[in-house]
């Protein structure tokens, strides 16, 4: 049997599903769901911004064909995941196409927790397609129908029930963090925030569970303390390269550093903590986008546009100062700061946050 799984490239590992198969389906998401939202809200919110008058009337066409671009972008959300599960887990071609129609019928049938139905059920369609694959002289058959099957079953059978747990847990998150919105600010900020520079996808992780609203809000403070703060921390080592590729990428950069000297993860970590509170207390901070842009952070910009689309034109001084705050300023001013006092202890030495070119 060992042998059989290593000739077909199935490997039952956390890394695999955990890792792999959990951040390729991050990026599935961020290709079909949170691009098509960007692109719709980015020709709405242009068109409402246009004077009516004939001259313009090709831009507003143009905006409105953004905003059906977008639409296309969104509806094919699960069969974009699973055909990065599939690619993540080294299918052979027939079963990668054939992973669409799994992606589709899971995250349909899950609802607002599809994302989570897409995840486990396509995993396990894409591995029993993975164990007929090229075993048969009618492979081309074979192969799509055992994929096929097998996720449509799991999807009708599984994915509401999987989709109704994972929308409980995210209600349940979000409703704590309106009852006690301190220290739910402080949980959600520091977990997710974690989850972020972690080798495995926050962005999935808050869109399984349908993160919005003011706990998405704490998740933004959370991953926005660990991309800003290592991109400021680490700017004496990485200069400006390390400060964008951070800043606006992905502060997972650091998990080689974290794993030789886990100490420097301590300063984001602390500023995730003081900035979530102050998201859901202060500012009442709120993801208005879809759940994945709750754990994308400064990535893009995508969180932050996320809370700005709800706001629908209605946001005022104070509601930009909140998010400006907690997105950029308050996660560099306080590392900078407890990176000072790092350094001057001794505990964080020079080299320490360097980046492998």
């Amino acid at each position: 049997m060992k042998a059989f799984l290593k000739r077909k490239k199935i490997n039952i590992s956390w890394k695999s599903y955990g890792i792999d198969a959990m951040s390729a389906m991050a990026q599935g998401l961020f290709a079909s769901l949170l691009i098509g939202t960007i692109i719709k809200t980015l020709g709405e919110q242009a068109g409402k911004a246009l004077v009516d008058t004939a001259s313009l009337g090709w831009l507003k066409q143009l905006c409105d064909w953004f905003v059906k671009i977008g639409v296309f972008a969104q509806s094919v959300a699960g069969p974009a995941m699973a055909v990065s599960i599939a690619v993540a887990l080294q299918a052979p071609p027939l079963v990668i196409f054939s992973a669409a129609a799994v992606g589709y019928a899971a995250n349909s049938e899950g609802g607002a927790g599809g994302p989570l139905a897409v995840l486990l059920i396509a995993i396990i369609a894409v591995e029993f397609g993975k164990m007929v694959s090229k075993e048969t002289k009618i492979d081309i058959l074979v192969t799509p129908f055992v994929t096929v099957v097998i996720g449509g079953l799991l999807s009708i059978w599984t994915a509401p029930h999987i989709g109704w747990a994972a929308s409980k847990v995210g209600d349940l998150t979000m409703w704590a963090t309106e009852q006690q919105p301190f220290i739910m600010g402080v949980v959600v900020s520091v977990v997710i925030g974690m989850a972020l520079t972690l080798p495995i996808s926050s962005a999935a992780i808050c869109a399984a569970l349908g993160l919005v609203g003011l706990a998405g809000g704490a998740a933004v403070a959370g991953c926005c303390a660990q991309m800003v703060g290592f991109a400021v921390l680490s700017y004496k080592e990485n200069k400006v390269g390390g400060l964008v590729s951070q800043g606006i990428g992905t502060s997972m950069l650091q998990m080689g550093n974290i794993a030789k000297k886990p100490v420097i993860w301590l300063p984001p970590i602390i500023a995730s903590a003081i900035t979530g509170p102050i998201a859901t207390c202060y500012f009442k901070l709120e993801m208005n986008g879809p759940a994945i842009s709750s754990g994308m952070g400064t990535c893009g910009f995508v969180g932050q546009i996320g809370v700005i689309t709800g706001w629908a034109g209605n946001a005022g001084w104070f509601d930009w100062l909140g998010l400006v705050l907690i997105s950029f300023v308050l996660p560099a001013v306080l590392c900078i700061a407890l990176g000072s006092v790092f350094r001057k202890a001794g505990i964080i030495k020079d080299g320490d946050l360097k980046l492998e070119e």
